[in-house]
């Protein structure tokens, strides 16, 4: 991880982080932090508590969103304290509905100019941001103007997977966010992925292929990489975790306290994992729910 960071990232960057509740890449956020990148924008559909150790590290300058906020918690302290106080730095802020941020990465993926949303006609959205903009409609008459969003071309898109083989080609399932459009219109991509497999495993399942090796720049085998966060069928949610955020965050000197031991103290990914305890990863194995086999037939 802390070669293909180091390959892929430089400071003033635009870096998307992906995972939507799962498959966030810690990890990788954490590599970022200890490589000291400064004066990121910061993408991310839901900034999460990865985004708010970043924030609290001075990594980032700009954060371009759609819900901000510790999920089933409270706020994220940091994030608060960069907007309302400056601490550490000064954080502009360039906010989105999902739908609206996720338009946009769809947009950059099929390298189109713009992506026409429903879901603004008659919010507030518009007034707030210039990015959101009402364009005439050329066909229903009974539509006058429909809102447009701008494509989103992110400069690094890390991105996570329960597995991949060599040559990046990903199986992912659960739940997938925006993180294959992101893939696809991002300019470089770093593939973090729970284990590396045969690359007749993945051919085995063409249709969970989400993610092609074509646009991925860099693979990691990172077990445990999105902790806190989970990995379906690999492990749960630390959900005491998220609780204790709440208190580790409360202040910027705790905060950086944190990450002084559990970021800067630690040599990568491995090491972080060996510090937690073994009853809190037992407990956050997964019970074993597996599909109904297909049969793929040959031709």
């Amino acid at each position: 991880m802390d070669d293909a960071i180091a390959r892929s990232i430089e400071d003033g960057q635009s870096v998307y982080l992906g995972g939507f509740t799962h498959l966030i890449p810690f990890a990788a956020g954490h590599e970022i932090i200890r490589q000291g990148y400064q004066d990121l924008t910061l993408i991310r559909a839901t900034p999460d508590l990865i985004y708010d150790q970043m924030i609290a590290a001075g990594c980032a300058s700009a954060v371009t969103f759609s819900y901000a906020g510790n999920p089933g918690v409270g706020s994220l302290r940091a994030f608060r304290r960069a907007i309302e106080d400056g601490v550490p730095n000064e954080l502009s802020i360039d906010e989105y509905s999902h739908f609206g941020l996720v338009s946009r990465l769809e947009a950059g993926a099929k390298d189109l100019p713009f992506v026409p949303l429903r879901s603004y006609v008659g919010s507030g959205y518009p007034d707030h941001n210039d990015s959101i903009r009402m364009v005439a409609n050329p066909y229903d008459d009974d539509v006058d103007e429909i809102a447009v969003v701008p494509p989103l071309r992110p400069d690094v898109a890390v991105v996570r997977a329960q597995r991949a083989d060599d040559e990046g080609n990903a199986h992912l399932w659960g739940i997938t966010g925006e993180m294959v459009e992101a893939a696809f219109a991002a300019d470089t991509v770093v593939l973090s992925v729970e284990e590396l497999v045969d690359r007749d495993v993945i051919r085995s399942d063409p249709n969970r292929t989400a993610i092609p090796g074509t646009i991925v720049d860099h693979v990691v085998e990172e077990p445990y990489g999105s902790h806190p966060s989970y990995a379906q069928g690999y492990y749960d949610r630390d959900n005491v975790a998220y609780l204790e955020w709440d208190e580790i965050s409360e202040t910027h000197e705790s905060t950086t306290e944190w990450l002084s031991e559990w970021v800067h103290g630690v040599d990568g990914r491995r090491e972080y994992v060996a510090k937690l305890e073994t009853e809190r990863l037992l407990d956050l194995q997964p019970r074993t729910n597996f599909s109904t086999p297909i049969d793929m037939g040959e031709y």
